[in-house]
């Protein structure tokens, strides 16, 4: 249902407040909290600047929707079930009206309720349908986890089906995003699923480790590397570790690695997203600049 007209935040200026007139967006802008009669009476109108911020803001809206939905890795037979579908914005927030042109909505912003911020690494990560904030995670690098929690089948613990974790690479002077990548992958895939931070073996161990595909990958507008592996464990389905490197747009640019853990077998996360989350991540405050978009990068296997 379209919310109706009042104040909603700004989906393209954070920390603003913008008028929805009950079927788009108006010119009109505020601080929150700041009182303002309704726009269309008498002494209220949008100043030159903010009918500016207003075009831009549009052009900016239409050119992300019109890129919006490239996709940079390719499946394998090992690729599992389908992506499931984002979630759409929900009242009384509007993030964004829908495009006439291309029919799908526009990236998320810093702020918007679809993305959750990384600022250390200067990042957002689209939230996706089946995947939430972390919660009562002491790991404070992960910044994406599947709901919910299952007793792991091999130590006692609590298990997810699915995480992400993003971090900044400072333990060598390393740069190339395939080296990074290629050094990560064992660390995570053992961390995972062979002993934990805390020495136990939820799933007993691991019983073997294959190479899925890894290849070059843009990602946040950037040039990165990917490789991903097939682990089996001696409890459980065991599942797939990918290691993620490429350059930070921020600060002295030091590379963030970005790792995901899926679980295998049907309890575990679309393997799908591992492409639609690293397809969706943005440098902060910059929701055009996504990966893969325009680049010619493309995966090998």
């Amino acid at each position: 249902m379209t919310p109706p007209p009042g104040w909603y935040r700004d989906p393209s200026v954070p920390h603003t407040e913008r008028w929805w007139d009950g079927t788009a967006w108006s010119g009109y802008r505020r601080t929150p909290g700041t009182p303002r009669a309704v726009p269309g009476s008498v002494g209220d109108g949008p100043t030159g600047r903010a009918r500016a911020v207003a075009l831009a803001a549009t052009a900016a809206v239409l050119a992300a929707a019109v890129v919006t939905g490239a996709v940079v890795l390719s499946g394998g037979d090992d690729d599992g079930p389908g992506a499931r579908t984002a979630p759409a914005p929900t009242a009384p927030a509007p993030a964004s009206t829908p495009s006439s042109a291309s029919g799908s909505a526009p990236e998320p912003s810093a702020g918007d309720p679809d993305v959750v911020v990384d600022e250390l690494n200067g990042i957002t990560l689209p939230l996706l349908d089946g995947w939430t904030e972390p919660k009562n995670v002491s790991d404070t690098d992960v910044v994406l986890t599947t709901p919910g929690t299952y007793t792991c089948p091999g130590d006692d613990g609590l298990c997810r089906h699915g995480t992400v974790v993003s971090r900044t690479v400072t333990a060598n002077d390393e740069k190339s995003p395939a080296a990074l990548a290629r050094q990560d992958i064992s660390e995570a895939a053992d961390l995972a699923y062979d002993r934990d931070r805390l020495d136990r073996r939820p799933f007993h161990g691991i019983t073997s480790r294959r190479l899925v595909k890894q290849g070059p990958v843009a990602v946040a507008g950037r040039t990165g590397y990917f490789v991903r592996w097939r682990v089996r464990t001696e409890a459980g389905p065991g599942g797939y570790v990918q290691s993620t490197a490429f350059p930070s747009s921020v600060g002295s640019e030091s590379p963030v690695l970005v790792r995901y853990v899926f679980d295998a077998g049907a309890e575990g996360p679309p393997l799908a997203d591992m492409d639609r989350i690293t397809q969706g991540i943005r440098p902060v405050g910059d929701a055009d600049t996504g990966g893969g978009v325009g680049s010619g990068i493309g995966p090998t296997r």
